[in-house]
């Protein structure tokens, strides 16, 4: 059986590169989706439905556009990994993560330990919080042994 995560979250680093070749060494069953993580790309997703003179209408016809791939995936998720770095306040994995919590989705946050009193809630409702990358895998590699 396949499992399917959903990795949300910060965009600069190559965090998720690190778990797909984490998972796939050790011979995980696991597909991986996200949303898009071109910034430029997702920042002009809703371009195409109208040219927006003022930049909160973009941002908003955008949006819209990328939560249709965003809700959709994780839905479809297994389990969702919400990450968040220490350079930008990711609003957006932080709005997954409740989302989650919403609809009852198992979710796994990956940050530092000096992030976790501002995040303490996403943290609480979270079934489980790791540092590393390869924490994660090992979490994966649990969770789908047979």
């Amino acid at each position: 059986m396949t499992f399917t995560v959903y990795l949300s979250g910060e965009i600069h680093t190559d965090w998720r590169d690190e778990i797909k070749q984490g998972a796939a060494a050790r011979g995980l069953d696991i597909k991986f989706t996200s949303a898009v993580t071109d910034h430029d790309a997702s920042d002009a997703a809703g371009d195409h439905l109208s040219a927006q003179d003022n930049q909160f209408w973009r941002d908003h016809q955008s949006a819209k556009v990328n939560a249709i791939r965003t809700k959709s995936l994780i839905e479809q998720a297994d389990l969702v990994v919400v990450r968040f770095g220490d350079k930008y306040k990711q609003w957006n994995a932080a709005f997954d993560a409740g989302y989650c919590a919403a609809l009852g989705k198992p979710y796994v946050t990956l940050h530092a330990a000096d992030i976790v009193h501002p995040l303490k809630e996403v943290d609480a409702a979270a079934m489980a919080w790791a540092t590393t990358t390869e924490q994660v895998v090992e979490t994966l590699a649990y969770v789908t042994q047979v």
